[in-house]
């Protein structure tokens, strides 16, 4: 018997995107990527830069992307837009990538009940730095493309996140609470350029660089997909 298909709930950045990528290799057919657009820069539940990149993550997969606008600010608005965008969804579950926000996923699941689907949550819970060094391993390509805590300055924007960039946000968390290893609280934001369930990867064109208030965010006004790179192949000695 087919297993039911996976709506991917994405924002485009490491977390959603490896919580599919781990459904996928789990047998899990993904039938589209769902992003909700707030039109609160400062929305509380969803991730807000960038979000066009996801439309090429979808190209990338081969699955189509259902974008929901929320007009209204505030959380009734977006547990209303959430609430539709799930029922009209089909009957699957539904991946998220939450690791440690109680407050998105309370909310989440509360949606998930209210509408009849389940809620396929790898991540929940695991050892934030544990996560994101799955991901670099994994072969994720991911960007910092909004930083909002001290300690991460406008530097950090464009940057690749790898061993070395994972080690400086744990020392970072180490010395004080106000920067996660994996950005849950706001700290930083990612966009996936590459994953290895991608046919093609996303490049990047043309980028500028905005403040507002204490935020620093590298926003995308040009990608397209290219080619993933071959495998190197082994020689022999």
């Amino acid at each position: 018997m087919p297993r039911p298909t996976l709506t991917a709930l994405v924002s485009g950045g490491k977390d959603s995107v490896y919580a599919a990528y781990l459904g996928a290799t789990q047998g899990w057919p993904i039938r589209e990527l769902l992003v909700l657009e707030p039109s609160d820069p400062d929305s509380w539940m969803f991730h807000t830069p960038n979000l066009d990149l996801v439309d090429l993550q979808g190209r990338a997969l081969g699955v189509p992307v259902r974008r929901v606008p929320i007009a209204a600010h505030g959380e009734v608005a977006e547990l209303e837009a959430l609430t539709r965008a799930l029922r009209e969804g089909g009957a699957g579950p539904i991946s998220v990538g939450a690791i440690a926000s109680s407050y998105q996923w309370a909310r989440v699941l509360r949606v998930a009940e209210t509408v009849g689907r389940r809620i396929y949550a790898p991540l929940w819970r695991v050892d934030p730095a544990r996560v994101v060094r799955e991901e670099i391993a994994a072969g994720l390509e991911i960007r910092v493309v909004q930083v909002a805590a001290e300690g991460l300055g406008e530097a950090w924007l464009g940057r690749r996140l790898d061993p070395v960039s994972l080690d400086e946000l744990v020392a970072l968390a180490e010395r004080g609470p106000r920067v996660h290893p994996a950005g849950e609280g706001g700290e930083f934001e990612t966009a996936v350029l590459d994953a290895p369930f991608f046919r093609e990867r996303i490049e990047i064109e043309r980028t500028r660089t905005e403040r507002r208030g204490a935020a620093w965010r590298w926003v995308v006004e040009a990608a397209r997909l290219a080619p993933r790179p071959a495998p190197a192949r082994a020689t022999a000695n």
